[in-house]
């Protein structure tokens, strides 16, 4: 088959998804598939030069323009098959506000918080108290802020000079864990352990130093099977397609905390959902052709 992988874009997730997209579009040619690849940076009227030309398009996108139902509109209006969450669903998975709405309709656990400005921030109770401050819609920790001491220590105030809107979360203290998700099936649980003294921010998500332990090694098996339930019920709940991958705190009590979700996961070689894949016994190649099956059935 021939597919279009779509790399790069314009967010400030570009160089991970510039490495996600290699890494899908080597491994779709050593399964043998016919690739073309374009940077949505060129422009989105670009896209239109491969309709009747290419079996499926695989948008290998994250943050802004990539997640949020951008691409994914396009893509819909020229009619082509992809991969992942169409447009309206990309949407609510990339607005946190939105997500956590579901949740907690559902009933969900998810840390308590509120959309904040430069000026309504200050008021906010949730600074007295261990906080998260992050852009309302992005990924990969990028400008995230975790504050375990809010006495000694705060935010930067210029991420304001970035983002209009902020959220500003409870923090919960706890052990992170990852769900990937591929059809609907819940893929082996990551537990995640950054460095001492360290955070999973954005550094430490790339440069190696934190341990991403698959099959977990603090969490029991029930544990594990419990977060794979919740994982499968909030993918179908916001209606994502093909993948996704969320994330959750297991608080010493051993609630569950959910975070946020992702519904165009890291595919680089260093990734989480590859990884939770391959101890599953599903290799890169295999898991690139899952994608495109999953894909072609729309």
């Amino acid at each position: 088959m021939k597919i279009l992988v779509l790399l790069g874009g314009v967010s400030n997730e570009r160089e991970v998804s510039l490495r996600s997209g290699r890494a899908v579009a080597d491994a779709l040619k050593a399964s043998g598939h016919e690739v073309v690849e374009y940077d949505p940076q060129q422009g989105l009227e670009g896209l239109a030069q491969f309709v009747g030309k290419v079996d499926c398009v695989f948008p290998i996108l994250h943050g802004k323009g990539g997640e949020d139902g951008t691409i994914q509109a396009e893509l819909e209006k020229l009619g082509f098959k992809f991969l992942g969450s169409g447009s309206q669903v990309s949407q609510v998975c990339f607005d946190k506000n939105k997500f956590k709405e579901i949740l907690n309709k559902l009933s969900i656990l998810t840390p308590q918080s509120e959309i904040v400005t430069r000026i309504s921030i200050g008021a906010s109770p949730l600074l007295q108290r261990p906080y998260v401050l992050k852009p309302l819609n992005g990924g990969s920790s990028l400008d995230a802020f975790i504050i375990r001491d809010p006495v000694n220590r705060a935010y930067d105030p210029r991420i304001f000079d970035h983002y209009q809107l902020l959220i500003l979360e409870q923090l919960i203290e706890g052990t992170e864990i990852t769900v990937p998700v591929l059809g609907d099936a819940a893929l082996p649980v990551i537990e995640i352990i950054p460095p001492q003294g360290g955070e999973f921010d954005y550094a430490n998500k790339y440069n190696g130093e934190t341990q991403e332990l698959c099959p977990p090694q603090h969490i029991d098996a029930a544990k594990q099977q419990e977060a794979q339930r919740l994982t499968e019920q909030i993918h179908k709940a916001v209606g994502a397609r093909h993948l996704s991958r969320t994330d959750i705190i297991i608080d010493s009590e051993g609630k569950m905390w959910v975070l946020e979700i992702n519904n165009i996961p890291g595919l680089t070689e260093t990734s989480l959902y590859p990884k939770a894949a391959a101890v599953a016994g599903i290799n890169m190649q295999q898991l690139v052709q899952k994608f495109l099956d999953l894909a072609m059935q729309g």
